[in-house]
C-alpha cells in the first residue's frame, strides 16, 4: 500500500515534524521533474553471476583499461596520458563520466549533483598543486611557497548559516542560545582538535592529513579508529547538545553517517586533516557554480576521446599475460583484451565483476560498506522571501538545524547572483540506517521532492510556488563509511595492491570520499603501470 504524506514525512523527517506539517490538509504542489542517472537495476547484473560470452568479430585490444570514470579513473586516464601512455579505454556504465562529482547544465547556471567543493591544498600536496595549476586556479606561488587559489574561485561570503526556529544565525555552530557551558565545550573541543593538528610521529608525520596514505599509523592516533565519535566525545566530557550537533552534522556532510556511527578517527580528520597549524583557519574552499564538475569537466577535455559511456563491465577476467574485460553495451556483448587494467569502481563491487575473486580473495572487498543519498535540484524562478530582516542573508551553505538531511549549496552564490532565478541542491543522507538503499529506491521521483520540499518549508514557506523544476540523483552506494575498525584495519592496504594484473584505483581506498583521495589512488594505480612497463 502507498504511504501516506504522514508516513513518508515520518519516515524521512521524523514524527514530530510530520505531525506539525501535516496539520495543513491542503493539497501540495509538485513541480515537474524526474530521477536523473542510470537505473540501479543495470548495475545489479553484477550480482547475479551470469556467463557471457563475447563474439569473435566483437573483441579489440587496449594497452590499459580503466573501468569506472569518476574522478580516480579520470585522474588515472590524465596521469596515463601525461606519461605518453595513449591506447587507453575508459568504460563507463553511466550515461556521463564523473560519478559523485557530476554536475547538470541549466540556467542561469550550472549546479552540482554531489561533491561541490575542494579545500585548497597545502604545497606538500604537490600533483594536486599541479592539477590546480594546470586548471589556472592558483596564484603565483607566495614568498614561503604558499599556495593561493585565486579570488574568483574561492568561496564567497557569506559562506554558511544555520536556521532554528525559525531564525537564520551565521555560521554551523549555533552561537545563538549557547550557555557559558556550551562555550567552554566548544573552547575544550578545539583545544583538543589543536593537540591533534600540533601531533608528529617518531618519522614527523601528521595524525591527519590528505591523503590518508601519508597520515601517520603511530599507535596512539589509529586507537581513535577502536571507537566511535560519541563514545569519543562522552569519554572527553563533551556533552554539549549544541557541540554533539555540530559534531554529528560534520559526520553526515562527509562521510554520511551519525555520530554513533563515526569512527573516532574518522571524526577527528574532519577538523584536523585541513588544518596547517593550531590555532589557523581551515583552508579555503575552492568552488564554482558546479561544484567539482568542474574537475570532471577538466579531465574530459584532456581525455574524454578514451571515455565510452553506457559500457558496462560484467566480466574482468586475468589470464597468463592479460586481462579480458567483457562490456555490455546497448544489449551487445563486446570484448576487449588488455595488458593492464585499473578497476576504478567501488571496491565491493570487485568481488562480482573479476572472475576468480571470490574463490581467492585477495581482501574482503565486503568490508567496503557504502550508504545510501539522495540529491535534489531545485530550479526556482525567484529568491524565497525574507521572513525576518535581521536574519542572517543567503549563503552558499545553507543548513537546517532540527533535519536529518544536509540542507542546501546556492549553485548562483559564487556567481554573485543575488536576485533572480537560482538552483538551490538539496543532500539527504541516508546514514547506516538498516535497508536503507532498499528504502531510498522504493520511492519515487514524487514521493522524493516531497520530502524535499516539505522539509525546506522549514525555512521558506513560499518554496513550492517559486520551484519551476525539481530532479532528483539516487546515489544507493554513494561513499564509503569510515565506521570503526576499519581505516587501520588492514583492509585498505591490502586492496591496494594488485591483483595480478588489475591495480585498484577508488576513493574506497582512503576510507574517506574525498576528491583527495580519488585523485591520488587514481594516480598511484597509473604511476604503477607506468612503473611496471619501464622495468619491462
Amino acid at each position: 500500500m502507498p504511504l501516506s504524506r504522514r508516513e513518508l514525512l515520518t519516515l524521512f523527517l521524523g514524527a514530530p515534524f510530520a505531525f506539525a506539517a501535516c496539520r495543513d490538509t491542503s493539497a501540495k504542489r509538485l513541480p515537474e521533474g524526474e530521477i536523473v542517472g542510470q537505473s540501479a537495476n543495470i548495475g545489479h547484473i553484477l550480482r547475479e553471476g551470469r556467463t557471457f560470452e563475447v563474439p569473435p568479430t566483437n573483441w579489440e585490444t587496449k594497452r590499459v583499461v580503466i573501468v569506472g570514470a569518476g574522478i580516480a579513473g579520470l585522474s588515472a586516464a590524465w596521469r596515463l596520458k601525461g606519461k605518453g601512455f595513449d591506447d587507453v579505454a575508459i568504460i563507463e556504465l553511466e550515461k556521463e563520466p564523473g560519478g559523485t562529482s557530476r554536475s547538470g547544465v541549466g540556467k542561469p547556471v550550472n549546479y552540482p549533483w554531489g561533491a561541490h567543493y575542494l579545500p585548497v591544498p597545502f604545497a606538500e600536496n604537490a600533483d594536486l598543486v599541479t592539477l590546480l595549476d594546470e586548471m589556472s586556479l592558483l596564484e603565483p606561488r607566495g614568498p614561503n611557497g604558499e599556495i593561493h587559489a585565486k579570488e574568483e574561485f574561492l568561496c564567497r561570503e557569506p559562506e554558511e548559516r544555520v536556521f532554528y526556529k525559525g531564525r537564520w544565525y551565521e555560521g554551523l555552530y549555533l552561537n545563538a542560545g549557547a550557555s557559558q557551558e556550551d562555550k567552554r565545550q566548544f573552547d575544550a573541543f578545539y583545544a583538543e582538535v589543536n593537540k591533534w593538528i600540533n601531533f608528529r610521529d617518531g618519522k614527523g608525520r601528521r595524525a591527519f592529513v590528505l591523503p590518508v596514505e601519508h597520515c601517520s599509523d603511530d599507535a596512539d592516533a589509529t586507537a581513535l579508529d577502536k571507537l566511535t565519535f560519541a563514545d569519543w566525545l562522552t569519554q572527553n566530557g563533551f556533552d554539549s547538545e549544541r557541540l554533539r550537533w555540530y559534531c554529528d552534522y560534520a559526520c553526515r556532510d562527509d562521510y554520511g553517517l551519525k555520530l554513533e556511527e563515526t569512527s573516532a578517527w574518522a571524526g577527528l580528520f574532519y577538523f584536523c586533516s585541513r588544518v596547517k597549524k593550531s590555532g589557523d583557519e581551515s583552508q579555503p574552499f575552492i568552488t564554482v557554480p558546479e561544484g567539482n564538475g568542474q574537475f570532471v569537466n577538466h579531465f574530459v577535455s584532456k581525455v574524454g576521446d578514451k571515455v565510452r559511456k553506457n559500457w558496462m563491465a560484467v566480466s574482468i577476467e586475468p589470464k597468463e599475460s592479460g586481462v579480458e574485460i567483457t562490456c555490455l553495451v546497448d544489449g551487445t556483448l563486446r570484448g576487449i583484451k588488455a595488458e593492464k587494467v585499473i578497476f576504478a569502481g567501488p571496491m565491493f563491487t570487485a568481488a562480482y565483476a573479476i572472475r576468480g575473486f571470490r574463490e581467492n580473495p585477495p581482501f574482503d572487498a565486503s568490508e567496503f560498506q557504502h550508504n545510501a543519498w539522495f540529491v535534489a535540484n531545485l530550479h526556482l524562478n525567484e529568491r524565497p522571501k525574507v521572513r525576518f530582516t535581521s536574519d542572517f542573508p543567503l549563503a552558499w551553505d545553507n543548513v537546517l538545524y532540527e533535519s536529518p538531511s544536509l540542507g542546501y549549496v546556492t549553485a548562483t552564490h559564487q556567481k554573485g547572483m543575488d536576485y533572480g532565478p537560482t538552483t538551490l541542491t538539496y543532500y539527504y543522507p541516508m546514514c547506516a540506517e538498516q535497508n536503507a538503499r532498499t528504502t531510498l529506491f522504493d520511492y519515487d521521483r514524487d514521493q522524493i521532492a516531497e520530502v524535499c520540499l516539505s522539509d525546506m518549508e522549514r525555512a521558506h514557506k513560499d518554496i513550492r510556488e517559486l520551484a519551476t523544476r525539481l530532479d532528483v540523483m539516487r546515489w544507493g552506494h554513494a561513499m564509503i563509511s569510515p565506521r570503526p575498525n576499519f581505516i587501520w584495519s588492514g583492509v585498505r592496504q591490502k586492496a591496494m595492491q594488485p591483483y595480478r594484473n588489475i591495480h585498484f584505483a577508488h576513493t574506497d581506498l582512503g576510507g574517506v570520499a574525498l576528491f583527495e583521495e580519488a585523485f591520488y589512488h587514481g594516480l598511484r594505480a597509473a604511476d604503477a603501470i607506468v612503473q611496471n612497463n619501464a622495468r619491462s
